[in-house]
């Protein structure tokens, strides 16, 4: 896939869904993976364990990303080891109607989506410049994002606003060989879409969620040599959604 492979590289919110998809299809690329778990230990250990059954090289880490403070002294203690990628999955959603999110939803999705970022990103950007062999980041958004979303007005502000960093970002490392590109997915087979309505799904034009793997597939691609003349934009995997 790539002559980047062996190099070591960081996913969020690994654990499980879209996350442990990417951690997978990384670590079966060769890339030397840290699987980024913030409560579920289990089953970032198990995705360690996959990773390796495959004789690839994985290793775990956690924190908040909601919290600067921890996520800083958690990226920091690796020092020795700066990423050559970085794949920031790791959201939540605290779906409601507008008048009906109160604060504490408004407040915990955009410093987990949207403040999360930064807290992540900020602690590894001068490291992955300071390796002078380029990189890649890759932020995930969502069809959110894009064209909003009924009783998703916070997750949509979160996500939109990732949409901006990634652009502003992308500008700013493009000398440095380091790509930085965004991965919008629509509806995708995980928990958070568990008990999607069928009328849901009769919108999306090809009539069924996405699958973590596809979404997986592209990250991979835009880890790979062959992407490496492709930074700034926003790809959205949504089976024509929008």
């Amino acid at each position: 896939m790539t002559t980047c492979a062996g190099k070591p590289v960081l996913v969020t919110g690994a654990s499980k869904g879209i996350g442990r998809a990417i951690a997978l299809r990384l670590g079966a690329a060769g890339f030397s993976v840290t699987v980024h778990y913030g409560r579920d230990k289990v089953g970032a250990e198990a995705v360690v364990a996959e990773i390796r059954t495959g004789n690839g090289t994985a290793d775990i880490i956690d924190f908040d990303i909601a919290n600067r403070a921890e996520t800083r002294e958690a990226l920091e203690r690796r020092t020795g080891e700066a990423y050559w990628g970085v794949v920031a999955n790791a959201g939540i959603t605290r779906d409601n109607a507008f008048p009906a999110i109160d604060g504490d939803a408004w407040d915990a999705v955009l410093h987990t989506n949207l403040d999360g970022l930064y807290n992540v990103l900020h602690p590894l950007v001068m490291p992955m410049i300071r390796r002078r062999d380029g990189g890649r980041i890759v932020t995930m958004s969502s069809v959110s994002g894009l064209i909003g979303n009924r009783g998703q007005v916070n997750y949509s502000a979160s996500k939109a606003g990732i949409i901006g960093a990634t652009k502003a970002l992308a500008i700013e490392l493009a000398k440095r060989n380091i790509t930085v590109n965004c991965i919008a997915p629509g509806i995708i087979e995980t928990a958070m879409t568990e008990g999607v309505p069928e009328e849901v799904t009769s919108a999306i034009p090809m009539r069924r969620v996405g699958k973590p793997e596809e979404v997986a597939s592209l990250a991979a691609f835009l880890f790979s040599d062959d992407a490496a003349y492709i930074t700034r934009q926003v790809i959205s995997v949504n089976g024509g959604l929008c």
